[in-house]
């Protein structure tokens, strides 16, 4: 639902380089799975059909989940653990007001109608 180039924006460049493509993989799905069980509603398989309205929350969410987890695997490239827990926390921020969405009721026809 993401890309490994937006995930590598919002982890910044001084994320540590061996977490790669594989594990992006892996946290991305973990995220996948975190959108599809919050909304109570499998994003993964009707992916397709979504509109880019829908594609944008959840890029968003997703990418900001995963690079939660690129920062916090290793915080020793960072000019400093408050820049990495800063980004943290702003990622995170961005992950639960999109999280948010999702479990709005009101949102729910534009979300699985979209």
């Amino acid at each position: 639902m993401t890309t490994e180039a937006e995930i590598k924006q919002k982890s910044g460049a001084n994320v540590n380089a061996t977490f790669d493509t594989t594990m992006m993989t892996a946290a991305n799905i973990r995220a996948e799975s975190t959108c599809n069980v919050i909304a109570r509603y499998n994003f993964s398989d009707t992916y397709a059909t979504l509109n880019a309205d829908v594609k944008g929350l959840l890029s968003d969410i997703c990418s900001s989940l995963v690079a939660i987890e690129a920062i916090s695997y290793d915080m020793s490239g960072y000019t400093s653990r408050t820049e990495a827990e800063d980004m943290v926390n702003i990622n995170r921020d961005i992950a639960l007001r999109g999280l948010s969405l999702l479990k709005d009721k009101k949102q729910q026809t534009f979300i699985s109608g979209a």
